[in-house]
């Protein structure tokens, strides 16, 4: 029997509190909070005290190189005196009515536009024939050309050399008098057939962008070839059964599976043509250098030429931030362009 002096509140707060083996409802919308752990508590300094410093390091020497080079462009800095004065848009005025920006702007253009669909093709065919384009072997559906690891080997030397080194053996090579081409050219009877080559105004161009193809198709051939190793061979296996050859095997398969390295390929490939790759073979190799008649002048070229060669810095730094903005735009539009649906395999 109960007792008659039982607490009142005990059957309200037996009532409130949850059964046993049951969870307290939140209100709608409204997640239960868990308690984070030490662990959790921890993570976040980690993580910051990781970041920091390599943050603190590419904004000092990344982000602010450009934000000066920004404020330089409104003044009329020489680059070697301590004292300038800001003039506003006139820098920009200036290089708006400059024809020799125009044509190296032409030429960095084209280089742009150009390079990185030779170079990248020449490594996509490459890379294709040395990992897959073989003929069939007993025990493997796919394999490459006979002696494929030696052929990687050699389209890598190139990247072994210095930029200049190469520039050099090319120069001597283009040499009209004792190069090796015209002489080559001799020796088969073309006598008559011998160019200036980059004293040609029409052909130096084009002389300086096969050395950059020379130098850069390698390093490609090697990423792509990783790339193409690194699918199964069971989705080549099954392109065959069904009667596929080569060249649709190459776009349906090989290609979709490798584009995100391809674009990749590309935004590099086009930030070297606007950048010291081409700068330096330009440099070394042209004429003046930039001609004859600033036929091979470029952008990076033309800075080196403004700030070093005739104390104009600060119109230097404007030039600068045009390649920026040439380089920018370049890299959002093969992004852009680009885009397409992630296969995984």
């Amino acid at each position: 029997m109960a007792s008659e002096y039982s607490d009142p509140g005990a059957g309200a707060d037996l009532a409130s509190a949850p059964a046993a083996g049951r969870t307290r409802k939140t209100a709608p919308g409204r997640a239960s909070k868990r308690p984070r752990s030490a662990a959790d508590r921890g993570k976040y300094p980690f993580v910051i005290g990781f970041l920091i410093v390599p943050l603190a390091l590419y904004a000092v020497f990344v982000i602010w190189p450009f934000i000066q080079a920004i404020y330089y462009s409104f003044t009329d800095w020489t680059g070697l005196s301590p004292d300038f004065k800001m003039v506003g848009f006139d820098n920009y005025k200036k290089m708006f009515d400059d024809d020799t920006f125009w044509k190296s702007a032409q030429h960095s253009v084209t280089y742009v536009v150009l390079l990185p669909v030779v170079v990248l093709g020449i490594a996509l065919f490459l890379s294709f024939m040395v990992n897959v384009g073989g003929r069939r072997r007993k025990g493997s559906a796919i394999a490459g050309v006979r002696g494929s690891s030696f052929y990687k080997i050699v389209y890598f030397f190139p990247q072994v050399l210095s930029i200049a080194i190469v520039a050099l053996l090319f120069q001597f090579a283009y040499n009209p008098k004792t190069g090796a081409l015209n002489s080559v050219l001799r020796g088969v009877g073309l006598d008559s057939v011998q160019p200036e080559w980059l004293g040609d105004p029409n052909l130096a161009l084009w002389c300086i962008m096969a050395v950059l193809v020379w130098t850069q198709v390698g390093f490609f051939v090697v990423l792509f070839s990783a790339g193409m190793a690194s699918i199964p061979s069971e989705l080549y296996e099954a392109a065959l059964l069904d009667g596929a050859g080569r060249f649709m095997t190459f776009f349906r398969l090989t290609l979709p599976l490798l584009w995100d390295t391809v674009q990749s390929g590309w935004v590099y490939m086009g930030i070297l043509s606007l950048g010291a790759e081409a700068f330096a073979v330009v440099q070394i190799m042209s004429v003046g250098p930039g001609g004859p008649a600033d036929s091979t002048t470029v952008l990076p070229l033309l800075v080196y030429q403004k700030a070093f060669g005739q104390g104009q810095a600060g119109y230097a730094t404007t030039i600068g931030v045009a390649l920026l903005v040439i380089t920018l735009i370049f890299s959002g539009l093969v992004m852009r362009l680009g885009r397409r649906e992630r296969l995984e395999f």
